[in-house]
């Protein structure tokens, strides 16, 4: 691979063109997943629990099935029964059971929102008034949603076959716990010991769902001879490829998904939900179905991130050498087992150089939808509890607390708490841009504080495929298998230019279906700059290598005596006296030199490089409404080689306002019979751009040399750090800590009464 890092001057790479997508995008020329539509299309829709935990009797859909306009009704009789079968598929491990069962209740709902049959009308009309025929006899049941209420003797059972994975010994009965991990080093009991302060804390945080506007839909047709179309909104086609078949029992062949624009995803739009029934519903009518999820749908049945309860207890030397640390970390895995526990016990203490530490992980089902990723999944969570008990510690020993960080920080050469040694890593040179920005040392207001975190993502490579096609007039198409979730289609264009020498406007990217281009993961992680701008610059390479060696054919000379520079194929040989060959010019000769210029490479990118993060926040109270009003914030990140730079600041301003919403609104709220109470953006509130200050992203570049640009992905380490630097900053305010979240004006105002 060429060093390209090593080059002088970059032409493309480090500007900020105009995105490809963006026209299509502001005119509402682009295509979602709502807006497709098919000749004799019907429409579907899902019948869901009405209970948070209810045995399954009977389901009657003969009153459904005769309503005229009705075209199919399916039930989870309509899916195999699955064996229990952990595969590989997308960020982490999923077992194909579960996600089955969670496409289509079979036996017992597990949460209000569960589906449990589903229908498909020639109009949404008689759909709905089909759901409401079917007849449904259930068996209610305790329930439980608290992490620790399901934990406890005596709790509520969701599965009779669940036995707790991980224990030092295999339990004797089923429980609500499905695994403990365990991360540790050193000896603690000696560390403690040794601590001369010792602070200790237990934070509590909520579930919150990624809050994406688009809420999820698709197209879905299967034809006789068994073949199917599938057109959705997603954050990989060959993930709603994959999925699909296991669940269906197809052959993944016989599949072909077709990507569409995506309106947000954050992680939660790695898994499938209606894709499947769909996909059963055309099967038994013979016509297309389309599904779309309304906004209660999204809220109530599709995967927000774990609620946790989160204990810290840290040791240290006077000085403020952490010595010791013990983090417990109790996740809501939602129905069924899976929540990103095991990532948020890698990140705990993944910033700090502590000898003696042991991080304890618990993944617990409730009767809470399934939850799924969001954005550096588990992270911000175990951050929330260790950044804040950090904060608390520095202002136990009176010391600055950018300082503290300084000094227990990670360094090149320094052994990660989850395994790895670190290199060309840019923790401590983001230290050092918070420290140096002017908001680290600007005034403070009255009613107002301060607060700092830091924050760690391992990122990912992984597989993919893309290819660089080169057309008649010179310029390029780039394909890829991953949809664009952050500019990556625009990332793509410009390495594929800066290896071609085109300008960046002559190569058009696409995101391809399943038949048009190789396997890909899915688009998480924060993999695709990475791994598949990896496999697009081979690719570009590949193809100047063949403009090479074909500019060698034309000349008469060897491919070692050929340069190629600025788009075009120059000659070394003194002996030659010829101009330059420019890429327009040796793709108009193609057919003389061997037919079409076309590359294709498929990889498995390894050596990702971690993202390090420090925010700075700023808070003013009102003291009447208890109120939290972010008045200031500076993101600083690590990101190696901004391909994008406009891209990247977006992609750190996006997570910190993510974050800002964890920490201040956002939540799931239940009722006694386990129902969410606040299932629409009314109830459940983001943060819109008049809650927020400008956000200021600061770029620290610390390249990755297994990159050919330096790239290290960027998108999850932002929303890391924001619950506690928040935490922190209220902290200051206030005077006391509040150690759960969200810090809502009801919350806010009972501390400031208790003052």
């Amino acid at each position: 691979m060429t060093d390209v890092m090593d080059k002088p001057a970059l032409k493309v790479v480090g500007t900020r063109p105009i995105r490809p997508d963006g026209v299509d995008k502001v005119t509402g020329r682009a295509a979602y997943g709502a807006d497709f539509a098919m000749p004799g299309m019907i429409w579907g829709k899902i019948k869901r629990s009405p209970h948070a935990h209810a045995r399954i009797v009977s389901i009657d859909t003969k009153k459904a099935r005769a309503l005229p306009g009705v075209k199919a009704v399916v039930t989870a009789a309509d899916f195999p029964d699955l064996a229990s079968q952990e595969f590989e598929a997308g960020e982490s491990a999923s077992n194909l059971r579960d996600m089955s069962l969670n496409v289509m209740a079979r036996g017992k709902a597990l949460y209000k929102g569960h589906a449990v049959a589903a229908v498909a009308a020639a109009s949404p009309q008689i759909a709905q008034a089909a759901l409401e025929l079917i007849e449904v006899t259930y068996e209610v049941l305790p329930h439980v949603i608290d992490v620790e209420a399901a934990m406890a003797p005596g709790a509520p059972l969701l599965h009779d076959h669940l036995y707790t994975e991980g224990l030092d010994e295999h339990p004797a009965a089923p429980s609500n716990i499905a695994k403990r991990n365990r991360l540790e080093r050193g000896d603690l009991a000696a560390g403690f010991a040794a601590a001369e302060v010792i602070v200790e804390g237990r934070y509590v945080t909520q579930a919150v769902h990624q809050g994406y506007i688009e809420p999820h839909a698709c197209v879905c047709a299967m034809s006789q001879d068994g073949q199917a179309q599938v057109w959705s909104s997603s954050q990989g086609q060959f993930m709603v490829r994959t999925y699909s078949a296991k669940i269906l029992g197809i052959d993944a062949a016989n599949i072909r998904v077709t990507p569409a624009e995506i309106g947000g995803g954050f992680g939660g739009k790695t898994v499938v939900y209606l894709e499947p029934v769909a996909l059963a519903l055309s099967r038994q009518s013979g016509l297309p179905v389309k599904m779309v999820m309304t906004r209660e749908e999204v809220f109530e049945a599709t995967g927000p991130t774990s609620g946790a309860v989160v204990e810290v207890k840290l040791g240290a030397k006077k000085d403020g050498r952490i010595v010791a640390a013990e983090v417990e970390l109790k996740y809501q895995a939602g129905a069924f087992p899976g929540s990103p526990v095991g990532a948020g016990s890698m990140t705990a203490l993944a910033v700090y150089d502590i000898e003696n530490f042991r991080i304890t992980g618990w993944d617990v089902v409730t009767n809470t939808p399934k939850v799924a990723a969001y954005r550096a999944p588990g992270a911000p969570i175990s951050a929330f509890g260790v950044e804040s008990a950090v904060d608390d510690l520095a202002l136990k020993l009176g010391m600055d607390p950018i300082a503290i960080r300084e000094l227990n920080g990670v360094r090149n050469g320094v052994k990660a708490s989850y395994g790895p040694t670190f290199r060309d890593i840019g923790f401590q040179e983001t230290l050092a841009a918070a420290k140096a920005h002017p908001h680290w040392s600007a005034p403070l207001g009255p009613n107002q504080g301060r607060g700092v975190a830091a924050g760690f993502w391992f990122n990912i490579g992984g597989e993919s495929t893309a290819a660089v096609h080169i057309n008649e007039d010179g310029g390029a198409v780039v394909a890829t298998g991953n949809p664009d979730i952050g500019g990556s289609r625009a990332s793509m264009a410009m390495m594929a230019a800066e290896v071609l020498g085109l300008p960046v406007e002559k190569v058009r990217p696409i995101v391809a279906d399943t038949a048009s281009i190789g396997f890909s993961m899915l688009t998480g992680g924060s993999r695709t700059t990475f791994a598949t701008g990896m496999a697009v610059t081979q690719a570009a390479e590949k193809i100047v290598a063949d403009l090479k060696r074909r500019a060698g054919l034309l000349w008469d000379v060897p491919v070692d005596q050929i340069a190629w520079e600025g788009g075009a194929a120059h000659c070394l040989d003194p002996r030659k006296d010829v101009k330059p060959l420019t890429l327009a010019a040796l793709a108009a000769q193609s057919g003389k030199t061997g037919g079409p210029i076309s590359a294709e490479v498929a990889i498995n990118a390894q050596g990702a490089g971690p993202g390090f993060g420090v925010h700075i926040c700023d808070v003013e109270i009102d003291r009447e409404t208890g109120h939290v009003s972010v008045v200031r914030y500076t993101a600083v990140q690590d990101v190696g080689k901004a391909i994008h730079p406009a891209y990247v600041e977006g992609q750190i301003q996006g997570g910190a306002v993510q974050g800002i919403g964890w920490a201040l609104n956002e939540e799931y709220v239940f009722d006694r019979e386990g129902r969410m109470e606040n299932p629409g953006f009314l109830d459940y509130r983001v943060p819109v751009a008049s809650d927020l200050p400008m956000i200021d992203a600061v770029m620290v570049e610390v390249p990755n040399p297994r990159h050919p640009f330096g790239a290290k992905g960027v998108g999850e380490v932002p929303i890391v750090p924001p619950l506690a630097a928040v935490a922190n900053a209220v902290r200051g305010a206030l005077g006391v800590r509040m150690s759960e979240l969200p810090m809502s004006p009801p919350k806010v105002r009972a501390v400031l009464d208790s003052l």
